[in-house]
């Protein structure tokens, strides 16, 4: 019998907002997998687990996943990660994939779920909560309210997608706020009018060193960063 993989976001950082059935499956789960961008970084993912799961007894594996400009490099990898996932489920052995948040907002997993099930086994996906609903929750802010808009976008690199948010939506969340994009957000606010007052900051949620409140630029903020924007 061939093992099965479960993608499970372990939520923004509180370990007490881990599921019950997240937690389940870690504790049944053989294998734990850790998503990295680099082998051997820091994961915040593991660090929410191991808080509430006895990891002592588990095969833990890196899966690399690089950010390299080059698509063939990136696809390359990606198939990497998949023989090296394959290899552990021939073996008869259950796969938990944590990430951090939820697995379906700007996850690393979702690249490789289709993967897997190709290959012929079976996956499945346990949500997690979002960083931009607990910072909601933590700041008491209602991310919209009766027919009122919201939009995500991932980071404020693109100023252009920003700005056009920050026009056609009453609500926007920016994840990935960390170091320059803060600058960059406040910038683009101040040339569409909308007071920095506007927005409020959510920083590593849950986690030493959280950060609940406005904008300020005098701050290094990393990438476990989201900026809540209700124009209203």
């Amino acid at each position: 019998m061939t093992g099965k993989l479960y993608g499970i976001g372990v939520g923004p950082g509180d370990p007490e907002l881990l599921t019950l059935k997240a937690k389940r499956v870690l504790e049944n789960s053989e294998v734990i997998a850790i998503p990295v961008k680099v082998l051997g970084e820091h994961s915040v993912a593991m660090d929410i687990v191991t808080q509430v799961v006895d990891v002592s007894q588990k095969k833990v594996i890196e899966v690399l996943f690089s950010m390299n400009p080059d698509d063939d490099v990136r696809v390359k990898c990606r198939a990497d990660a998949g023989k090296q996932l394959t290899d552990e489920l021939e073996k008869g052995r259950d796969i938990a994939m944590i990430t951090i948040g939820d697995v379906a907002v700007y996850s690393t997993y979702m690249y490789i779920n289709q993967y897997i099930e190709e290959a012929g086994f079976a996956t499945e996906i346990i949500p997690g909560i979002p960083s931009f609903c607990s910072g909601a929750a933590l700041a008491k802010l209602p991310l919209m309210e009766g027919r009122e808009s919201l939009v995500i976008i991932p980071s404020t690199q693109d100023g252009t997608l920003l700005a056009n948010a920050l026009t056609m939506f009453e609500n926007i969340v920016v994840m990935k706020a960390g170091g320059e994009s803060m600058r960059k957000l406040a910038a683009t606010m101040t040339e569409k009018g909308i007071a920095l007052s506007k927005a409020t900051v959510i920083s590593r949620a849950g986690l030493d060193g959280q950060y609940i409140g406005p904008i300020d630029l005098q701050q290094d903020y990393n990438y476990l960063t989201t900026v809540i924007i209700k124009k209203k």
